[in-house]
Formats: structure tokens, C-alpha cells, sequence
């Protein structure tokens, strides 16, 4: 999308960032940039709103549901597994040197990757 003015952030870029934006999950600076932008493009204005509406629609009917218990625990259990079955991480050597001041560990290591069949 582009409104054919020009403007410090395309078009796409902030529309790309709007759900972000949305769920103020961008730090204060970008804030600043996608707010600036939406001020001056009223297309791109337009589809914030469409968004905005969309995410309370969503919100609104979904929200009073609640994942089963436990269920946040099982999906960790499952996702370290799965890390742990695609790598291994096997420690070569620790050096701790330190100078009364300063303390430096260098730890060297391989990967050893583990394949499922």
C-alpha cells in the first residue's frame, strides 16, 4: 500500500507493524515513527482502524476462554524435548582465569546434532 505521499516510514513497513503497534509490544522510539506516520496517512490510518476493530472483535469473543491447566507446562515439557533431541551440546573445556578483579570463563564446546528417523 502506498497513499503516494512521502513519508519518513513506508507504507508497508508501519502495516506490517500495525498488530505490534497494537499490543504496544515496539519500544518507545518506533512508537514514535509508526504514530507519526498514521497521523499523516489516512489510508494507512484506514487499515489501523480495520485492525484495531478486528483485534476487540477478537478480544471480545474470545477472550473469557482459558487454556486448560497444565496445559503451558505440557507444551514446555514438549518443546524442550524436542530441542534437546535435535542438539546436544557437549562442553570441550572451562578456563577460569581471574586478576583479583576480573573474572573470564571461556568455555569451548561442539555441537552434535541428533537426527530422528
Amino acid at each position: 500500500m502506498s497513499c503516494g505521499d512521502h513519508h519518513d516510514t513506508d507504507c508497508g513497513e508501519v502495516l506490517a507493524e500495525v498488530w505490534l503497534f497494537l499490543d504496544d509490544e515496539c519500544d518507545e522510539r518506533r512508537r514514535a515513527l509508526l504514530t507519526q506516520h498514521l497521523d499523516e496517512c489516512s489510508p494507512c490510518l484506514a487499515q489501523y482502524g480495520l485492525d484495531e476493530k478486528l483485534k476487540k472483535l477478537l478480544a471480545t469473543k474470545c477472550g473469557g476462554e482459558h487454556a486448560p491447566d497444565g496445559l503451558k507446562d505440557r507444551l514446555r515439557e514438549k518443546l524442550r524435548g524436542a530441542v534437546l533431541e535435535q542438539a546436544t551440546l557437549a562442553v570441550d573445556s572451562v578456563t577460569v582465569e581471574s586478576d583479583g578483579t576480573t573474572t573470564t570463563v571461556e568455555v569451548r564446546s561442539s555441537t552434535t546434532r541428533v537426527e530422528r528417523h
